[in-house]
Order: C-alpha cells, then structure tokens, then sequence
C-alpha cells in the first residue's frame, strides 16, 4: 500500500466523521500485511475489539516492558482469552530483575533514561516491525493524548513509511467508555509506563 500525503489528506477528511468500523475495513481491504500493536494500556480494548471484530487473525503485537502491573497482566490474559487474540509477544532482552540490579528504573532527567527506553520498549518494537514487515499498522493514537499525536490524524506515515490507522483518534474519554460498555468489555486503569513518568510524554515509538 502506498499513498502520498496529499491522498492521506484527503481520506482523513472522508473518514473524520466515520465509524471506527468503516474505517478498519477500508484499511484492511487495502493491505497486504496488517498489524496492530498494543500494551494494554487504558481504553487499548476497544482498537482490539474493533480491529479483530474485522479480522479475527490479524496479528496483535504486545511489547510488553515487563514492568507491568498485576492489573495490567491480568487484564491482558483476560482480552486475549475474551478476543481470541493472535498475540505476539515480544519482551526486552534483559530481564526485569537484571536490569533493576544495574540500572532501575532512570528519571527523565538521567542520561540513562534513553538507554534504558531503547531497551525496554524500542528495541523489542523495532524486533516485531522487522520481523513482521507491516504496510499497515492499527493504534490507538487520539487528538489531545500530546502535542505530536496532535499533530498526527487518523491515517498518518510512519517514519519506516507504515501506514498508521487510528480510528478512534477522534473520539473523547467518554465516547469510548459508552462503547466499552455497550460492547460489555473491560477496561484497565492500573497501568504503569516506566520510559514516560508523566502520561502526556511520548515515549519514542510514533516520533
């Protein structure tokens, strides 16, 4: 799949008003090889409903940090079992406890923040992207999350030229609990990002 930046203007215009659902199938009937990523971090439910609800083997790559919380381990087994999820997990070469004997957990403000970034969630995403090779890859990037997403829509290029599709990149807090709820699924508040510390920081995987 390939589109200019003019064509992906112009179909974010189409699609800006659209049902998540019109616009994964449009996306999924246009690539060769779809993904979709997630950390199950809060409201991730409802790109993994949508996007399986279409196409229900499409792989779901999890790069998980290993510094989850319990909530957030139990709440992943339990969409993974609830969605049938196609799930390929990928994890940080070194281990949790290794790293917290030589490292921690480094504040923004120590030159071994980067490092330990790149090794916790960079390297284990630029290992699935290279093993997996998309043209399309579902988030679920939203207006208002940061100043970057802010700047994206809901079709944007990749650095790598992946087409990124984020349906629900319009819709509010409150619009997704309303589709959570009608839809009966859960969803997780107890999530931890080691690499951001602060929610409205970005973490490298979309800059």
């Amino acid at each position: 799949m390939g589109f200019s930046e003019e064509q992906i203007k112009k179909l974010n215009g189409q699609f800006k008003d659209a049902d998540p659902a019109v616009i994964i199938d449009w996306a999924i009937e246009n690539a060769e090889n779809a993904v979709v990523t997630t950390n199950f971090r809060p409201y991730e439910v409802a790109i993994l409903h949508a996007v399986s609800d279409v196409k229900g083997d499409i792989p779901v790559i999890w790069c998980d940090t290993g510094y989850n919380t319990p909530n957030t381990y139990r709440h992943a087994e339990d969409l993974i079992e609830r969605l049938n999820l196609n799930i390929d997990l990928y994890v940080p070469k070194q281990t949790s406890a290794h790293r917290d004997s030589v490292m921690g957990i480094p504040q923004i403000d120590d030159p071994r923040h980067a490092e330990f970034t790149e090794q916790v969630k960079l390297e284990p995403f630029k290992r699935a992207m290279a093993a997996h090779k998309p043209d399309v890859w579902f988030t679920n990037l939203r207006k208002g999350q940061t100043a970057l997403r802010d700047s994206l829509d809901i079709l944007s290029l990749s650095k790598d030229g992946v087409l990124k599709v984020s349906p629900f990149y319009y819709w509010s807090d409150a619009q997704l609990d309303a589709y959570l709820e009608e839809r009966q699924l859960p969803n997780e508040h107890k999530y931890f990002d080691p690499t951001k510390v602060l929610e409205n920081r970005e973490c490298g995987l979309h800059t």
